[in-house]
């Protein structure tokens, strides 16, 4: 497997992970939930979002990865049932999974952070250093991809802008 198809689940679950959990966070936080509750929202959001980025990515690419192994069974009249081929294939699965539900989890770490370890100003601190996070990541791809790392960044904090702006108006604060 390449380093690109790897990094992409790292990109995917931590954008995930940090974003998913900080519109949680900043919605518990500006709603007046004391900071061990909006932890608990937080924990609870990172544990659903690992599970079902980890298993819907392995029940999406057994589908993909199965209907390329069946592709290259055609030819050859035969099943690749047990061998390295499929073997390899399995490993790719599992991996990708793994690192998809992983990469959500710590991501999602990053906006719960600040209200462990502070009595005040957690939900600034948290979305700072979730925009810094994003801007890591937009690093990451822009290396990964050979693309402009400052159009890569860019990208994410638009993005991350974008969630914090939408869930702070919808929250009414």
């Amino acid at each position: 497997m390449s380093k690109a198809e790897q990094g992409r689940y790292v990109i995917l679950g931590g954008i995930d992970g940090i974003l998913a959990v900080l519109g949680g966070v900043i919605g518990a936080s500006t709603a007046g939930t004391a900071y061990h509750g909006v932890v608990h929202v937080g924990i609870g959001v990172a544990i659903a979002l690992a599970i079902t980025n980890g298993i819907g990515s392995y029940l999406a690419e057994s589908t993909v990865e199965y209907a390329k192994l069946a592709e290259k069974e055609r030819p050859l009249l035969r099943r690749l049932t047990g061998t390295k081929i499929e073997t390899r294939t399995r490993r790719k699965i599992y991996l990708d999974s793994i690192t998809h539900g992983g990469s959500s989890f710590a991501g999602s770490l990053i906006p719960i952070l600040p209200f462990v370890f502070m009595t005040s100003g957690a939900l600034w601190v948290s979305i700072v250093a979730s925009l810094a996070a994003l801007v890591t990541l937009g690093i990451y791809s822009g290396k990964l991809s050979g693309q402009s790392v400052v159009a890569s960044v860019v990208k994410m904090i638009v993005l991350g802008v974008l969630v914090v702006v939408l869930v702070t108006l919808v929250g009414g604060n």
